[in-house]
């Protein structure tokens, strides 16, 4: 019987944060498919009528859907920038260690931003229409 060699595994590679964002990343999309599923059953309480929707609302506009709400729009705000950090990935470029870990950062740092933007937005209460 031949002999191949094994493939390596977590126990191999030295943790970095890299790794962390790599796992992030899945996490996060697997939290929108979640949401996405929220998502269409808002939309088929909107199609239902008035009443479907008045109880949609209610049960979206508790407390801890707000919560679950804006963890979305955190997973949302995450996975897009880290998409964008991948997509420059797959043309070849920043994947040097170095560079690697200074997109990374990048990512971090404008998934924050970019959060505290969207909250702020939201939590202005600045109407959306008059």
């Amino acid at each position: 019987m031949n002999q191949r060699p094994l493939s390596p595994h977590l126990g191999v590679y030295r943790f970095a944060y890299t790794m962390a964002l790599s796992i992030l990343h899945r996490i996060m999309g697997g939290a929108l498919s979640v949401g996405f599923l929220v998502l269409v059953w808002w939309l088929m309480a909107l199609a239902q009528g008035p009443d479907a929707y008045a109880d949609a609302v209610e049960v979206l506009g508790s407390g801890f859907f707000k919560l679950l709400l804006a963890g979305w729009a955190l997973a949302y705000i995450y996975h897009f920038c880290n998409g964008i950090r991948h997509l420059i990935w797959d043309m070849g470029a920043g994947l040097e260690r170095h560079q690697a870990r200074r997109s990374g950062v990048i990512v971090v740092v404008a998934t924050i931003i970019l959060f505290a933007a969207f909250v702020w937005a939201v939590c202005s209460g600045t109407p959306v229409t008059e």
